[in-house]
């Protein structure tokens, strides 16, 4: 029997939730099914993203189809799957995104899907939805594109005209367990069909002589997603292939999902899911790598064999280890080394260094600046202040780690 739309749409809106490259994050969860009342803050079909402003944007997240010819063993919609399967038709995916519009339920669309006969006949119907969508409908809105791997040069080029970001997703972070879970996706593929994209931005970046302004595409740039637990990589090999990825490809983000187990799923996965405390962490390691000066070698040191502290961020498991560089000066130290400390972010060293020109800082001044005393007082040394014994102490440790909880049975 032939599903309804609406069946359809709740199909293939629960099977985008598994891409985390649009993550609904920084709300209390409200499900309107369970509580009554209208709109819910979680589930599926509609979810938040961030502008580079720190906007949020809600998103129509839904597949094409759930259909799929490959038969990756991570993926719930592999081809020897038993899920439901469902498929839009581009049309019905342009009438859900405009009129989801209209009614004020979302700014944006992100779409995704299985692969279909081909990789180009896929992203042929993606492309024809957002060309449609800004061309016939002038849709102003905000559009992710998730491109199909292996997909033809021109077509990408052609999406990138319309979307305002592309992604291709990596996988998993290592050639050989791309080789181990999903034989048929070929790594150097997906690495040349992201090199060819950063070209295009390039290219598209630079003005034309004739009218002197950049051409439209990809504002957004690209991203792509890692699976975190489907196979033995350590936070160390993860790290170093995402810091290999943003360097050879201009990457906007790398995202990582913590494996999910599956159903009937392969005797090569894992039996239970990764925590997702260590999916936290990565993101927070990422941050350090990107934008705090860290090296991989040193977000990964606090811990043998390769794996970031889950009872700690990583900033001050190193801070921890390396107590020898601490205290630090606010009112003296340079920037570089304000990074380091914990508790302290990149818009805190901005204010600190330009407070600090007219007078010396006092410890009290961080608490005006949003700071959490108790996570520097250690390991800084202010006007009035000094941690003296504080920082040798043997268990400042355990000073930050949480707090053990008593498990419920029930």
């Amino acid at each position: 029997m032939k599903k309804s739309l609406e069946e359809r749409l709740a199909i293939l809106s629960d099977a985008a939730k598994y891409d985390a490259s649009c993550a609904s994050s920084g709300t209390t969860k409200r499900d309107s099914a369970v509580s009554g009342g209208l709109g819910s803050t979680e589930g599926s079909g509609i979810c938040h993203a961030y502008a580079p402003d720190g906007r949020c944007i809600s998103l129509l997240k839904i597949l094409l189809t759930n259909f799929c010819i490959y038969d990756c063993a991570y993926c719930i919609n592999r081809s020897s799957s038993n899920v439901e399967r469902a498929r839009f038709t581009p049309d019905e995916v342009i009438w859900l995104t405009l009129e989801f519009y209209r009614r004020n339920y979302i700014e944006g669309l992100f779409l995704s899907s299985g692969i279909i006969r081909s990789s180009d006949h896929t992203m042929e119907e993606m492309v024809r939805i957002v060309r449609e969508l800004r061309s016939t409908h002038n849709f102003r809105g905000y559009i992710h594109l998730k491109s199909i791997p292996e997909a033809s040069p021109h077509l990408i080029e052609e999406a990138g005209l319309y979307a305002d970001r592309l992604s291709l997703n990596i996988e998993l972070p290592t050639d050989r367990g791309i080789a181990e879970l999903a034989p048929e996706k070929k790594p150097a593929s997906i690495r040349r069909s992201m090199g060819e994209l950063r070209l295009m931005i390039e290219a598209a970046a630079d003005p034309t002589l004739k009218t002197k302004r950049r051409k439209r595409f990809v504002p957004g740039g690209q991203s792509t997603q890692m699976i975190v637990g489907a196979d033995g990589a350590n936070d160390a090999t993860i790290l170093g292939s995402s810091a290999q990825l943003y360097g050879s490809y201009c990457l906007k983000r790398v995202y990582y999902s913590a494996f999910s187990p599956i159903p009937d799923s392969s005797k090569n996965l894992p039996l239970i899911k990764p925590p997702l405390m260590r999916e936290h962490r990565l993101y927070q390691a990422d941050w350090l790598y990107r934008f705090y000066g860290f090296g991989i070698d040193e977000i990964t040191s606090s811990q043998a064999g390769g794996m970031l502290d889950l009872n700690l961020d990583p900033k001050l498991a190193w801070a921890l280890g390396n107590r020898n560089g601490f205290p630090v000066d606010i009112n003296r130290a340079p920037r570089e080394t304000l990074l380091r400390v914990p508790g302290l972010g990149t818009k805190t060293v901005k204010s600190i260094l330009s407070a600090r020109r007219f007078r010396r800082l006092r410890i009290e001044d961080l608490t005006r600046l949003g700071v959490s005393i108790k996570k520097v007082q250690a390991f800084i040394s202010a006007e009035g202040w000094s941690p003296r014994r504080l920082a040798d102490r043997q268990d400042l440790r355990a000073m930050f780690e949480p707090k053990p909880e008593q498990l419920s049975l029930l």
